[in-house]
């Protein structure tokens, strides 16, 4: 049979191993959050810089229009066309950029979690 002081010792290691347990979980959330906004910011940052160079052949595209609408009558369709598909795409990679960079919140889960174990903790002292 164990005595007071003993149950008390093994009472205090399973607490320490349940906190140490609940921090490593925690820290693992962490990790995977982090590794997944990186990745989130390098499809903005990809997408975006698309859209910003779409963007820019489609001003040259422009000005080639704008060059040409002096020459002759058959050019000006094919640039004109031309230059609208690069203004819509430009228009559909800096969309979907904007969609990406709202998509999450960094480390909501993890704060989630935290503040639920906080509240947790704080509701077993009462």
């Amino acid at each position: 049979m164990a005595g007071p002081a003993e149950n008390v010792i093994s009472a205090a290691r399973r607490l320490i191993a349940n906190l140490i347990a609940t921090g490593q979980t925690r820290l693992r959330l962490a990790v995977v959050e982090w590794e997944a906004e990186r990745d989130r910011m390098l499809t903005l940052l990809l997408l975006a810089g698309a859209g910003l160079i779409v963007l820019s052949f489609a001003i040259g595209m422009l000005l080639l229009l704008v060059v040409v609408v002096y020459w002759e009558d058959h050019r000006l369709q094919a640039i004109g066309i031309c230059s609208a598909v690069l203004f819509v795409l430009s228009g559909i990679l800096i969309f979907s950029a904007k969609r990406v960079a709202k998509q999450r919140k960094l480390m909501a889960a993890t704060l989630h979690h935290l503040d639920r174990d906080r509240q947790a903790l704080g509701s077993s002292h009462d």
